[in-house]
């Protein structure tokens, strides 16, 4: 028998963000994926070492690879009218959860459970917490997107980099982590490679 699960998913290459701006460099999901997958590994880090936290990191970066699978079936819906209202965001959130569902079906039954921990919350507080953090990496990648458009003097990005920005904020109370991640590695996204290296 043949299973699509890994074909479909391949497919997050094909699915372009930021759809209703101009962008000076297509972003595809395939590489967001992997920035918020490595990002929340970091963040999840940052949290064990500095902060006391027991929290598995892998399973954040794992998290993050697949955080936005649904969008091979629904496609990428620009955040302004994901979060118009909170009918549209619920409904929203009702569609993604069928098209994860929709992607765990083409996995065989043995290797469904495995997948169901990186698609499903849990309901643990450790799990709780890493997904908050995948989607604080969420938002630091739109970010660091914000500013590579910026940098490239694309002005288009200027409101969502403030908006985004601000959603950053509010989380430094209660996630020191995403403060550090911000303080320490997020500036560095502006400099060349010659000032990189």
């Amino acid at each position: 028998m043949s299973y699509n699960f890994f074909a479909l998913i391949s497919r997050m290459k094909y699915i372009d963000r930021w759809a209703l701006m101009r962008n000076t460099r297509a972003e595809n999901l395939c590489e967001h994926s992997m920035e918020v997958a490595m990002i929340a590994h970091a963040l999840c880090t940052i949290a064990n070492v500095r902060y006391g936290k027991s929290l598995d990191a892998n399973k954040a970066a794992l998290i993050g690879l697949y955080h936005d699978a649904s969008e091979i079936i629904t496609g990428d819906m620009p955040t302004p009218v994901k979060y118009f209202n909170p009918d549209i965001k619920q409904a929203y959130k009702e569609v993604e959860k069928v098209a994860d569902e929709r992607l765990l079906e083409k996995l065989p039954d043995d290797l469904k459970p495995a997948f169901d921990e990186i698609f499903r919350p849990d309901g643990t507080e450790e799990d709780k917490y890493i997904r908050k953090l995948v989607k604080a990496a969420d938002k630091l990648s739109a970010l660091i997107k914000c500013i590579s458009e910026i940098n490239a003097g694309n002005t288009e990005f200027r409101t969502a980099k403030e908006t985004t920005g601000k959603a950053i904020r509010g989380l430094y109370q209660d996630y020191p982590e995403v403060l550090d991640f911000v303080d320490e590695f997020l500036a560095s996204y502006g400099n060349t490679l010659d000032e990189l290296t």
